[in-house]
């Protein structure tokens, strides 16, 4: 069963994302190309096991190469160590765009040591890409920091490549990068995934990243049914302990004392018998609380920072299970703007949050209008941000930057001995003001109503905010 108001696509989706339409790295006149070789490239780090003592890696060479393999060390300050370097051979997988046939190989490194430093390269014996280090997750809880990024989606070159190298610059030694759905705009675009990884570049190849999917991920064919991008798992290496049929785009991951738990809310709105699987797997997941904090990662929000985008199906199933299951945070993105808060009524204290913190964010150069809705405690318009966030065993710290480098917002969720929440809200004694402008798009193409609905919600959301 679909939900109704997905039941009919628009034009752009089936004529853009259906596979028969797909042209890679062709599409516009002018974007640059990216066609494989022997020599390894989109080189990303990811997990299929305990990251204590396993790493898995990810890259893409053309079709030529009939044996992968990877090659790795602890770390050595002397280059000397190559010729000791353990030998694992790939798995490769074969991907048809455009009848062109590239191959994506990945290569899980088992039997490491916590908390190490480690080196690699992939290549074919012959073709190497460089030597990446990354380090294992210690095997005790210890504080785990990671960057969180919203929707990437259009101008990745140009305009995204500077949110993950500034989040980089900030916090270089990040365990983990989050992204929270739609890292592109076309699914099965090959320019565009290209795009992508030139933007993070070598950073993918040494600090793992845990991505979900967006709808922007999905393409459509004449039946309107929806399939992940093909270029999606044969790319990233992801756990594969998720519910049936959702390999790789709905997982969790203990890290340090953190549990991690990736939801595909694209699927679940598609098709409500999905839904209803991924919960009854999300609380099965969440009931076994080895761990002091529980992260969820999804694309669709909860609460909507824009008016009319309200996914009211995902709320009604997910929320409750959430504050159910005490859910820490909440990591979004789809909205283009820029929320975070908690859904309780105005005029209650939320110092003690009864559910979890919502946080959506953008990370690229596409915006929306923002809806100014109560739930929000900080907000921002036509703003690209990185968020950087630290947990450890009684403290997560949240950190939301410009891509300026300047920071945004930033709380600190204390967690006491039984497992309670205090809020301490951080942003009112920052010195950069909410920035709650309309892009300059909207102010050109809105009506005169229009405008004057929004200035009236602007003005609304300053007066509860004791702002100016």
């Amino acid at each position: 069963m679909k939900f109704k108001y997905l039941r009919s696509r628009h034009i752009l989706a089936l004529l853009f994302l259906n596979p028969l339409f797909i042209t890679t790295g062709t599409f516009a006149q002018g974007n640059k190309t990216y066609p494989a070789s022997k020599f390894p490239d989109r080189v990303i780090l990811g997990f299929k096991g305990n990251p204590s003592v396993s790493q898995a890696v990810n890259w893409r060479t053309d079709s030529t190469v009939t044996e992968a393999i990877a090659a790795i060390h602890e770390a050595d300050p002397s280059p000397d160590f190559q010729s000791k370097a353990k030998v694992t051979k790939a798995l490769s997988q074969p991907t048809v765009l455009d009848g062109k046939t590239v191959l994506y190989h990945e290569a899980n490194f088992t039997d490491l040591k916590p908390a190490t430093q480690y080196m690699y390269r992939v290549g074919n014996g012959t073709q190497w890409s460089e030597w990446f280090h990354f380090t294992t997750a210690s095997d005790k809880h210890e504080p785990v920091s990671f960057l969180y990024f919203g929707d990437a989606q259009n101008d990745l070159r140009s305009l995204w490549s500077r949110t993950i190298r500034g989040a980089y610059s900030t916090l270089p030694k990040a365990n983990l990068m989050i992204h929270a759905g739609d890292l592109i705009n076309r699914s099965n675009s090959d320019y565009e995934w290209g795009e992508w990884f030139e933007a993070g570049g070598w950073v993918n190849g040494m600090i793992p990243s845990l991505s979900t999917p967006g709808n922007h991920e999905y393409y459509y064919d004449k039946n309107d049914k929806g399939y992940l991008s093909m270029h999606w798992r044969p790319q990233f290496a992801l756990p594969e302990n998720g519910p049936d049929g959702l390999a790789e785009s709905a997982y969790y991951i203990d890290y340090q004392g953190v549990r991690f738990i990736a939801l595909n809310s694209q699927a679940a709105l598609l098709d409500s018998s999905i839904l209803d699987k991924q919960a009854a797997w999300f609380e099965k997941v969440v009931s076994d609380k080895p761990n002091r904090w529980t992260v969820v990662i999804h694309h669709h929000p909860i609460y909507s920072t824009k008016n009319g985008r309200d996914n009211d199906e995902w709320r009604i199933k997910m929320e409750p299970l959430y504050k159910k299951h005490n859910v820490d945070i909440v990591l979004q993105g789809h909205d283009h703007t820029y929320g975070r808060g908690i859904n309780m009524p105005l005029g209650q204290s939320r110092k003690k949050p009864d559910g979890p913190i919502y946080v959506v964010s953008v990370s690229g150069p596409k915006m929306y209008d923002i809806g100014l809705q109560n739930w929000m405690d900080r907000a921002a318009s036509n703003t690209q941000l990185y968020q950087v966030v630290t947990v450890d065993d009684n403290k997560l710290a949240f950190k939301a930057y410009t891509v300026n480098g300047d920071l945004y917002d930033s709380f600190d969720l204390l967690k006491d001995k039984k497992g309670q929440n205090t809020l301490v809200e951080l942003s009112n004694s920052l010195k950069m003001q909410e920035r709650l402008e309309l892009p300059e798009r909207y102010q050109k193409s809105f009506k005169e109503e229009e405008l004057k609905e929004y200035n009236q919600r602007f003005q609304e959301y300053k007066k509860r905010k004791g702002l100016k």
